[in-house]
């Protein structure tokens, strides 16, 4: 599992003050609202800041960050991500999972044939896919329902599913 979690992508300056606009990577924006401090990752060096601000405008978030107090020091941030520690991050449903632990899961069938590796999680509204790239190379679309996802593993990375008949060949 990841220690930090990206929740925001900063992607320009915003003001003379120092504020900046973020693009949420959270599937709830006002989550923001909550936010005490922030890592701004730099190169892999995390740079803790306390949120002293949040606007909002359009689908986008405006922060003010302790210790960025011009668009000057603003531009040096543009491009960089923002994170929480797993700690700090919003407490999920039981059943629901932070993308980011989803993908990367090996997916087997209830006999334990392997499917392959999700790799990337699409959102469609009603209900997540689970993209997973089979040993053939080949691309599997897995809805994640209930009646289709069995056991999510998170701590051993593995999905199990039960495979409606149909929804793939037997190449994979």
């Amino acid at each position: 599992m990841h220690q930090y979690l990206e929740i925001g992508k900063i992607i320009n300056t915003h003001g003379v003050r120092g504020e900046v606009k973020v693009i949420p990577l959270t599937d709830n924006i006002e989550r923001f609202d909550d936010l005490e401090w922030v890592f701004v990752d730099r190169s892999g060096n995390l740079e803790r800041h306390n949120v002293l601000g949040v606007k909002y405008f359009r689908d986008l978030v405006i922060l003010k960050l302790e210790g960025i107090n011009n668009m000057n020091e603003a531009e040096t941030l543009k491009g960089l991500f923002l994170l929480v520690d797993r700690e700090n991050a919003v407490k999920l449903p039981e059943d629901t999972y932070f993308i980011c632990d989803i993908i990367g899961c090996e997916v087997l069938e209830e006999n334990g044939n392997t499917l392959g590796i999700v790799e990337d999680v699409l959102q469609t509204g009603s209900n997540d896919v689970y993209v997973v790239k089979g040993h053939n190379g080949r691309e599997i679309l897995i809805p994640a329902l209930k009646s289709v996802v069995l056991e999510v593993l998170i701590e051993e990375k593995k999905i199990i599913v039960k495979i409606p008949e149909g929804l793939i060949d037997n190449e994979v």
